[in-house]
């Protein structure tokens, strides 16, 4: 059973209007569109890089305003972090020891540095008859003896405050920690310092090959966010061009059409990002990929106008009256897919996360573009181009679409029943899902950070921490022996939870500040019970300590509170949430009122953004749906096939989710925005077929069974071509060096694959249960 196109365009209707003034004025729309263009790209200067993890969050981000009140008491949260692993296990070597006393010294250069700790430069403090001593640990390295290099070992494993921080617990490794405070100035600050780094670190390197050196930390990790984000500008674009113009020219079997497309998606994608540099969006690890998704995106349209013009070419039509007919067949669905999909990218404003508000709005404006590029510049383009149409070829896919459309008819009881349990099958792994993730697992292991975080989360210290400002009953307070005894039974407390590798807390220096001034009897290792005792401690070492190495990174000015910093490994992000309620509920149980803090952080600030996001995207998604489902109804003139197509719509994303949730377990920051982003994607085939089928019942008073072969036989080819692409694009995002966008990229892929699953086999056995008994009338609504 097969069914040709109308042979001749229509005499009247908007569509034909259109159609016939795109092709009457082809010259100055061709014009026009390119000087748009052209002025739109004089914004790709203004793009701007944004190696700041902190982009993730808004400004009135709770954790944000925490972590700021925090820095402004203390100081800035950033660092960089080497590791130095000598091959003989042994960092208490003099060669090792002068390495780190060389580097120690050289990093207080590295730009905006304002501190350097390391095991050398540690402030060691020791009786000397009956005054205190303070000191380097090793002042130089070159002229220890044996007996004094065992004796800095013990001294240094001893430790609290260099043990699983700054030294490894057997020695083998250990760590220079500089301070970083970013004037926030130039975008590229992050990659400069680490840049300063490596080269700062060269000499060594070649000078002693058998030490490893590693450089992680907060500021290096910003600048493999922005190495990420340039390889993904350099190599995805690239990829995707030549995947989508080898796709396209095997499909279309046309290099002319191939050509058509290429230029109208190139010149969408330009007009995006010019767009977004005048707006003033940076260029981050998320809308990084905005082109990626705009190139594979903006295919679509395209291919349901040339492949209805070049199976009006195969029926005979001339090239201006197949255009025609191409435009009146997908105007409308264009323009409705077109409009769902950006529905669906600017409902990602209702992210807590501003790179996604970006991400969306830019996109949204790629494929708005390239719906109107589609219908006029391509158009007018493709009436100049002398295309030519490869009939045998056409005939035969049609041949397999209508096989399809008769399998699809004949088994519709039998696909309605497996396509539905299946479709339950996949949904009953939601259940699954566990809202997890890791900030330190977001880069590829292909980036020298992640490797160096890798090295030292194994080896060294963890690299997360959650931060509590714990207040004093008021200035001076930190003095008062009940504050510093509740303090040290926190920290205590702390140092027995799942994960916590090293805590560092005032109390220890205390603690160490008591027992040099009692002889170093190790007795006396306790917080003094008086509290001008205590005070007189901390102004002796206040005053004996070197500029830089202070306790202003510890201790308020006021002395009104004191920060305790939990350090862990290899925890997730749901982990860390748990360990957070967890002290907080320590706080508000074991301590006075006034003692109670909040965790603060980087760690805790992505800890809770997947979680937050999931619930500001909600609202987001809801309300995407709410327009895509009126948009619908009101452009198929039917409440019942507008809400009959969101079962293939929203179905896949969730369908996708409960598939993730067998396979993989966990989602994160990607899955906060994956409905949204794919909604109004997966509406584009459903809205062609339906409206192909429509179009059958309605105007030519077709039956269900034959209006079935008719879509499948209008749409069919376009809807698996343009999946084909879509995957292609979003799996291409697969290979993404940022986590999130991997994710969020073969989730997506995920969800398009089984759209056009249910648009095939579920779809049109739910169009002919919806009007069974209707077979001699026309379709109704």
């Amino acid at each position: 059973m097969t069914f040709a196109m109308d042979q001749a365009p229509a005499k009247h209707g908007t569509a034909t209007l259109f159609a016939r003034t795109v092709l009457r004025w082809r010259w100055l729309i061709l014009i026009i569109v390119l000087a748009i263009v052209a002025t739109a790209a004089g914004g790709l200067a203004r793009l701007k890089p944004e190696n700041d993890a902190r982009i993730w969050f808004g400004p009135d981000n709770p954790q944000l305003l925490a972590l700021e009140s925090l820095e402004n008491t203390y100081n800035k949260i950033d660092n960089v972090y080497i590791a130095i692993a000598p091959a003989d296990g042994d960092v208490f070597t003099r060669e090792t020891l002068s390495v780190i006393h060389a580097i120690t010294a050289l990093a207080w250069q590295i730009p905006y540095a304002n501190r350097v700790d390391s095991i050398t430069n540690f402030q060691h403090t020791e009786a000397d008859g009956d005054d205190l001593y303070v000191g380097d640990l090793v002042p130089d390295p070159a002229d220890l003896t044996d007996a004094e290099l065992a004796r800095v070992r013990s001294i240094a494993l001893s430790n609290t405050l260099l043990v699983n921080r700054l030294l490894s617990p057997s020695g083998h490794a250990t760590g220079i920690s500089a301070n970083i405070v970013r004037p926030a100035k130039d975008p590229d600050e992050s990659r400069v310092i680490t840049r300063h780094v490596h080269a700062m670190l060269e000499p060594f390197r070649s000078q002693h090959p058998d030490i490893q050196f590693h450089v992680t930390g907060g500021v290096p990790f910003d600048a493999g966010f922005g190495d990420a984000t340039a390889d993904d500008l350099s190599t995805f674009i690239p990829i995707m061009f030549a995947v989508l113009a080898m796709t396209m020219a095997l499909l279309l079997r046309s290099i002319l059409g191939m050509l058509a497309t290429m230029l109208v998606i190139g010149l969408s994608t330009t007009f995006a990002m010019g767009v977004a540099g005048w707006l003033g969006i940076g260029l981050n690890p998320a809308t990084g990929i905005a082109p990626t998704i705009i190139l594979t995106l903006a295919v679509a349209d395209s291919v349901h106008i040339l492949v209805a013009v070049f199976q009006g070419l195969a029926q005979g039509l001339s090239r201006d009256d197949a255009i025609v007919r191409s435009l009146e067949l997908n105007l409308q669905p264009v323009g409705i897919t077109s409009a769902t999909t950006a529905i669906g990218f600017l409902s990602m404003n209702f992210s807590d996360a501003p790179p996604f508000h970006d991400l969306g709005n830019t996109v949204a404006i790629g494929v708005l573009a390239a719906w109107l590029f589609s219908v006029t510049f391509l158009p007018a383009l493709t009436s100049m181009l002398p295309l030519a149409s490869r009939i045998g070829r056409k005939q035969q896919v049609r041949s397999v679409m209508e096989k399809l459309a008769g399998f699809v008819v004949r088994r519709q009881r039998l696909l309605l029943i497996t396509t539905s349990m299946a479709a339950i099958a996949a949904l009953s792994g939601l259940p699954r899902i566990e809202l997890n993730d890791s900030f330190l697992e977001y880069l590829n292991p292909r980036y020298p950070v992640r490797q160096a975080t890798t090295f030292v989360q194994e080896n060294l210290t963890g690299m997360d921490a959650i931060e509590y400002s714990v207040p004093a009953a008021g200035p001076g307070g930190i003095s008062d022996p009940d504050y510093l005894h509740k303090l040290d039974e926190f920290a205590h407390w702390l140092r027995g939870q799942p994960g916590v590798v090293h805590v560092n807390v005032f109390t220890d220096i205390l603690k160490r500040l008591n027992r040099n001034l009692h002889g170093d009897d190790p007795g006396w290792y306790r917080l003094p019970d008086n509290r001008e005792l205590a005070a007189q401690y901390l102004l002796l070492y206040e005053m004996s300590v070197p500029y830089g190495l202070d306790l202003n990174n510890r201790i308020n000015i006021d002395k009104s509170a004191t920060r305790v910093t939990a350090i862990l490994r290899n925890q997730t992000t749901r982990s860390m949430r748990a360990l957070d309620e967890r002290a907080r509920e320590w706080l508000k149980t074991n301590a006075p009122s006034h003692m109670f803090a909040y965790g603060a952080g980087l760690s805790i600030m992505f800890a809770h953004v997947s979680e937050t996001n999931i619930n500001s995207m909600l609202t987001g998604s809801i309300l995407a749906l709410v327009l895509i489902s009126i948009l619908l109804i009101v452009a198929l003139r039917s409440p019942r096939f507008g809400l009959l197509s969101l079962i293939p719509n929203l179905g896949p994303a969730l369908m996708a989710f409960g598939l993730w949730g067998y396979t993989v377990g966990q989602v994160g920051l990607a899955s906060a925005v994956l409905i949204a982003l794919t909604l109004g994607i997966v509406v584009d085939d459903t809205v062609h077929f339906i409206s192909k089928y429509l179009r059958a019942r309605r105007e030519r008073s077709l039956t269900p069974v034959t209006a079935i072969h008719y879509a499948f036989g209008a749409v069919g080819t376009a809807m698996w071509v343009t999946t084909l692409v879509l995957v292609a694009g979003f799996g291409t995002l697969a290979l993404s060096g940022y986590k999130v966008n991997a994710d969020m990229g073969l989730l997506t892929s995920i969800t398009i694959v089984l759209a056009l699953l249910l648009d095939f086999l579920l779809l049109p056995p739910l169009l002919m249960y919806m009007e069974r008994g209707a077979d001699d009338s026309a379709g109704r609504t």
